[in-house]
């Protein structure tokens, strides 16, 4: 299988990054650089390894307990191209694609880059807007402050504005 990713790392087994037992793919390179972020060691687009897709989907079909994959960062949107390749790869294994962003659901639907939309459109879940470490909340599932939404990407799609959801 032809492709691969800049990524800060793969935990297999997360059970903090949406529902159920997933596989979280940290993507390296963030261009928010957001004050008390959780992950700053991705944020260097010089950092991290190439890893393939073949790699990924190894580990992905070994492990029978993974039901869903997310995709953390840095900034997933910064490899919306080849995370939306992909998602067209594994998608048919798992049950749902929940993808972490700093960019708002907005910014991404606006956006001039067609790679956003791609990826966008091939996930079923959206926590987005950037980390803002004076709403920073531990009562919040998945996401780390109040501003950040889980958005369901099909519904909000068909309906033409964000549809905020839980999980």
């Amino acid at each position: 299988m032809d492709g691969s990713l800049r990524l800060a790392g793969i935990i297999p087994e997360s059970i903090v990054d949406g529902p159920g037992i997933r596989m979280t793919i940290f993507t390296q390179g963030c261009p928010h650089h957001c004050p008390g972020c959780h992950n700053p060691q991705t944020h260097d687009f010089n950092g991290g390894k190439d890893v393939s897709f073949d790699y990924i989907c190894d580990i992905l079909n070994k492990d029978t307990l993974i039901s869903g994959v997310t995709f953390s960062g840095g900034e997933p949107f910064c490899q919306a191209k080849e995370l939306a390749r992909l998602v067209d790869i594994i998608k048919p294994r798992v049950k749902n694609i929940i993808t972490y962003s700093g960019y708002t659901y907005e910014q991404i639907t606006e956006s001039d880059n067609p790679d956003f939309m791609e990826l966008l459109k091939r996930c079923d879940f959206l926590i987005d807007g950037r980390y803002e470490q004076d709403k920073r909340s531990l009562m919040l599932n998945f996401r780390g402050s109040t501003n950040q939404r889980i958005i369901d990407i099909k519904q909000s799609l068909l309906e033409g504005h964000a549809i905020i959801t839980e999980l």
